[in-house]
């Protein structure tokens, strides 16, 4: 699903895994819009439920704090852990990883405006069925 990215706005892709241990690895790329920045995030659920609760709370979070965020991303020195920081107070991690998924659920959200239970939906069908795909190719 693509994204709309305006100036004034910001993308969120969105991919959802289940590693080796059974639970589930969703990775998000934030793209902010004023500065095309982007800060790729991850965390662990035990389930799919779990995870769409999280990733709500974690997008939350992002828009929040986005002009902190931004600023960081510009200004690293300044305050060199404060992304990280903030991230692990709510049990995400920065993501190092550069590859992503190909099956991802993309959306855009103007600026400092929260993100609503209504923009998700979609983003968790999208994101079910890639589980399920992933299932269903690997032969469960």
């Amino acid at each position: 699903m693509a994204a709309k990215t305006t100036l004034s706005g910001n993308e969120y892709r969105c991919a959802i895994e289940r590693n080796q241990t059974g639970k589930y690895s969703v990775r998000v790329r934030a793209a902010f819009g004023k500065s095309g920045w982007m800060l790729p995030i991850y965390f662990l659920a035990g389930s799919f439920d779990g995870a769409m609760k999280r990733l709500e709370e974690a997008l939350q979070l992002l828009q929040r704090h986005e002009q902190r965020l931004w600023f960081w991303g510009r200004e690293r020195s300044d305050d060199p852990n404060f992304a990280a920081d903030l991230l692990e107070s709510i049990g995400l991690q920065l993501d190092r990883r550069s590859e992503f998924p190909r099956k991802v659920a993309g959306f855009g959200v103007p600026s400092e405006r929260p993100v609503s239970a209504v923009q998700l939906a979609p983003i968790r069908r999208v994101l079910a069925e890639s589980i399920d795909g992933a299932r269903t190719s690997s032969g469960d």
